[in-house]
């Protein structure tokens, strides 16, 4: 089995796919219709972002990317960190996470900023593992009460 990440646009017929799953997983999780924050698939598209997916053997298992902007100037934001669940725990948010620090960072980008929710500690927890840590909310989820937002300088 062999994982491969390729730069494709937030508007590829995978990525929606994978971004309805997710969507509905935050629905369960917060009530309502999911991530409601504002976006267009132009922000993903270099230099002013990079959008993600990974496939394992041709499928798609996993997403995310970054899109310019947040509290600092050289921030940019991750969005749609997603791994689908029968390929979790095996490290491919990890590797995406990876790939869109080493790219934010060739860009130009100084710190990634990123907001998730407190009924998500497992993404709580990966972020943190790898040197994120927490900021003042902004953005969409600013002052929303389960809100946790969270914030690594890149090299």
């Amino acid at each position: 089995m062999s994982l491969t990440l390729d730069v494709v646009r937030y508007d590829d017929p995978r990525v929606v796919l994978l971004t309805t799953e997710v969507q509905a997983e935050y629905g369960v999780r917060y009530g309502g219709d999911g991530d409601v924050s504002p976006m267009d698939a132009s922000e993903f598209a270099p230099p002013a972002g990079l959008f993600l997916l990974a496939t394992l053997d041709g499928e798609p298992v996993a997403m995310g990317g970054w899109r310019r902007g947040g509290p600092q100037p050289g921030d940019a934001e991750i969005k749609r960190m997603y791994v689908r669940a029968p390929h979790r725990q095996s490290g491919w948010a990890r590797r995406v996470l990876a790939e869109l620090e080493r790219t934010a960072s060739l860009a130009g980008v100084t710190r990634l900023v990123l907001g998730t929710g407190i009924k998500q500690p497992e993404a709580i927890a990966l972020y943190r593992s790898c040197g994120y840590t927490d900021i003042p909310g902004f953005g969409h989820y600013a002052d929303a009460p389960d809100a946790v937002h969270l914030a690594k300088p890149l090299d």
